[in-house]
């Protein structure tokens, strides 16, 4: 097969085919594992220095700072720096109905919102596939409630989850007409719905409050000609139905530590949507030797690759506690086995964990 480039490998793993080779990139990777690989290298800059196959972007929303490692987000949140590439959120500006109602969320088509978008699209448009961060259903209504306050209102205040839910939907449709229009090539949402132990809500709820604005803004994101990768860290099996059928193209991460099987999720759900994932970033690539990452990368490969429609990857994210090592040894054994036609047989034994030994 003649070598593609990573957006035409992203673009066809996501349709369910073979590309030239599995394609990669992950949703973060810590400025701490970038430094020890790439000295200096921004994520847009780690991405092309590696090859990785896409390049991912977002919407721009102002930010006020309000003191030390202290901001307030357009969206109302306050988020304190925590060390990490995301903050996390101690103030939550909606989690009464009353301030419901007196809120506006960011104006999708405000000038500007699409600055970073626009200049990435014209810098790697055809190049490396254009990837942007929207939301579904639960993440933006986390942070504007807080989490204790929105699964208390899940059975004490219903009208407040559902007119939450609302305001997720309907901006992140406009944004969605937004972005096509600048020429991106897919979407991912990082909206989590579980734990380890299982989902935050019981399916019956989830079917309640969630479902239907997740197929109406998935429709929308497909209405629109984009792609979708439907991120869920944590075991989801139980929701799963209800995933699916709103019309992702592609799962990510088929979460190990959620008890969530590569293999097992390829045998049942291949046919239908594409895979992305699952090298342990929890455990194999923070805690593991290069060996045991180049043995979990084969895994994934083997398990998921036949036929296309794997974006192999960690199970999360290249965090800051995962060794720079370790990265590069999962990076290597995708580059080294990845390639169409596949050729696994007897990997066990066929010298590829040594070699990156």
């Amino acid at each position: 097969m003649s070598q593609m480039t990573p957006a035409e490998r992203i673009l066809a793993a996501l349709r369910r085919q073979e590309p030239d080779r599995i394609p990669h990139f992950e949703w973060i990777i810590d400025r701490r594992v970038r430094d020890a690989i790439c000295p200096g290298a921004s994520m847009e800059e780690f991405t092309v220095r590696m090859g990785l196959d896409a390049i991912l972007t977002a919407p721009d929303f102002k930010k006020e700072r309000l003191g030390p490692g202290l901001a307030r987000s357009e969206w109302g949140m306050v988020m304190k720096d925590s060390g990490e590439e995301h903050g996390v959120a101690v103030e939550h500006p909606v989690q009464t109905l009353d301030a419901l109602r007196k809120y506006r969320p960011p104006d999708p088509h405000a000038p500007g919102r699409y600055a970073s978008i626009e200049r990435v699209v014209a810098r790697y448009k055809g190049r490396l596939a254009v990837g942007v961060h929207l939301n579904d259903v639960f993440s933006i209504p986390r942070y504007l409630a807080g989490f204790d306050t929105l699964m208390m209102a899940f059975a004490a205040e219903p009208e407040l989850v559902h007119r939450l839910v609302e305001v997720s939907v309907s901006t992140n449709i406009e944004m969605a007409r937004e972005v096509a229009k600048r020429g991106v090539d897919f979407v991912f949402t990082g909206d989590d719905y579980a734990s380890a132990s299982g989902p935050f809500v019981s399916p019956a709820m989830f079917r309640e409050f969630l479902y239907p604005g997740l197929k109406r803004v998935m429709a929308a994101f497909k209405d629109c000609g984009l792609p979708v990768i439907k991120h869920s860290d944590g075991d989801i099996r139980p929701v799963l139905d209800m995933i699916l059928d709103s019309g992702i193209d592609c799962l990510d991460p088929i979460d190990p530590m959620g008890g969530l099987d590569m293999a097992e999720f390829k045998r049942k759900y291949g046919g239908r949507i594409a895979l992305k994932g699952n090298v342990n970033c929890a455990q194999t690539l923070t805690f593991g030797t290069e060996k045991q990452v180049v043995e979990e990368t084969l895994a994934v490969i083997r398990a998921a690759g036949p036929g296309g429609g794997l974006i192999a990857s960690s199970s999360n994210s290249i965090h800051s506690s995962v060794k720079p090592g370790n990265y590069l040894a999962m990076w290597n054994t995708i580059r080294a086995y990845g390639r169409y036609p596949l050729q696994l047989e007897g990997w066990k034994d066929s010298g590829a964990i040594e070699a990156f030994s």
